[in-house]
């Protein structure tokens, strides 16, 4: 078995209570107040992303904007993320979790409110592109800091629970959509979408009272100011930890660029190809995210009852048969709606194990800069999905399009995971 360090000690914490709550009761207060501030940021970083997707058939009809350049807008978002993650996680290093997640929240939430007032789409893209920094930024921080705040024996359920709070913000992103198409005209609701994209921002005022950096993490720091030893943006990339690094970012590729070709572009599939109006789909979206948010928290029990890597290996094959069914056969609407449980299911769940495993891959004094750049390099290839799908659907159906980059992509997840060490219960110590 290899590790991303063989200097790093390894030792693991028996896991004797496999319950999905176990973790929360045995919480003291400020895990629990890390543990509310992530999910609450990682459910309205959902909500921001989700936004555009959902108003991306409004854009292409007010701007007679092609597919496959409004696709291009979501890719350049996760291509700069990747950059912003890589970065964030790197400042996390420097200065702190707890102060780069305040710090990119505020980026993205300001950059979401420039979204509402762009006029055209050259403008939208940039506002984006920048908006992606933020975005990356404050995953890589927010998961590093509930992967050093929670104990081993809860680390796949806690941090899975919060990854569950994309579902949620999904989900109000969806009913925003709901509530705002009914009442105002497209033209005027699609900036009121990004708007509300901007209420991150408030979650600072919490972070800042309550949220405490998590102690092997300011040990880290304060030894390596001592000593001058700090990590260099470029040592994730140096034997023998390279190996890993090459591993972890093509399994965050994987699993990524499954992800955003379905969830893109599926809005899009139901109101073009199965002729749903933008509220009539919001039923079958519904289904979608109730899906998801089941696998977010069954995937953040199977990470610490089964492993991390099991729970990668089942929910790719999963997602892979699923994402077929949904797109390949002649269903009917409602069994379209059914279907999308266990769409929303597979294509979620082991999200719930990434942000725990890659913080148990690497020493703490570089786990800042390898876990950002390999989950959001993965964003980053991931990226190219809703622009490649978008193409591809110039010569062929959209249900088609997604079928095949989700496949692949799902594909290179199961194998890049296969070929990793299992961490399950990892104790992570401040070297």
């Amino acid at each position: 078995m290899t590790t991303a360090d063989p200097s790093q000690r390894i030792e693991r914490a028996e896991i004797e209570d496999t319950s999905l709550l176990a973790f929360y009761r045995d919480m003291n207060a400020p895990e629990r107040r890390t543990f509310w501030a992530c999910a609450a940021g990682w459910a309205l970083d959902g909500m921001d992303f989700m936004i555009y997707p959902l108003v991306i058939g409004t854009i292409i009809a007010l701007w007679k904007v092609d597919a496959a350049s409004a696709g291009l807008a979501g890719t350049v978002t996760l291509l700069a993320s990747a950059i912003g993650g890589w970065l964030g996680g790197y400042l996390s290093d420097h200065i702190g979790r707890v102060r780069t997640l305040q710090i990119t929240i505020i980026w993205f939430s300001f950059f979401s409110l420039v979204c509402a007032v762009v006029q055209n789409f050259d403008q939208l893209l940039i506002a984006r592109a920048v908006l992606g920094l933020g975005f990356g930024g404050e995953w890589a921080a927010g998961a590093v800091l509930m992967g050093e705040a929670i104990r081993p024996q809860y680390r796949g359920r806690a941090v899975g629970s919060v990854q569950s709070g994309w579902a949620v913000g999904w989900g109000l992103a969806v009913l925003s959509q709901a509530i705002l198409f009914s009442v105002l005209p497209p033209e005027t609701a699609w900036r009121w979408m990004f708007v509300i994209g901007a209420l991150p921002a408030l979650l600072v005022f919490y972070i800042r009272r309550s949220v405490t950096e998590p102690e092997i993490a300011a040990e880290a720091r304060a030894r390596r100011a001592e000593t001058g030893s700090h990590p260099k943006l470029w040592e994730i990339f140096t034997f023998p930890i390279v190996k890993t690094t090459v591993l972890a970012s093509l399994m965050a590729t994987g699993c990524q660029g499954g992800y955003y070709a379905v969830t893109f572009w599926v809005p899009q599939f139901l109101t073009k190809e199965r002729h749903l109006s933008i509220v009539g789909s919001t039923g079958y979206l519904a289904t979608l995210i109730i899906g998801s948010f089941i696998g977010y928290l069954v995937g953040a029990w199977l990470a610490d009852r089964i492993g991390r890597r099991n729970l990668f290996l089942i929910f790719s094959i999963g997602a892979m048969a699923v994402v077929l069914l949904y797109t390949q056969l002649p269903l009917t609407n409602e069994i379209l709606w059914i279907l999308g449980f266990p769409l929303g299911f597979f294509a979620s769940g082991y999200f719930s194990g990434i942000g725990a495993f890659l913080t148990e891959l690497y020493p703490t004094r570089l786990r800042g800069s390898g876990q950002g750049f390999c989950y959001n390099f993965g964003r980053g290839i991931g990226a190219l999905f809703p622009f490649l799908v978008g193409a591809l659907s110039a010569t062929t159906s959209l249900a088609n399009a997604i079928a095949i980059f989700a496949v692949v992509a799902y594909a290179v997840f199961f194998i890049a995971a296969f070929a990793l060490p299992e961490t399950r219960g990892r104790v992570l110590y401040a070297d």
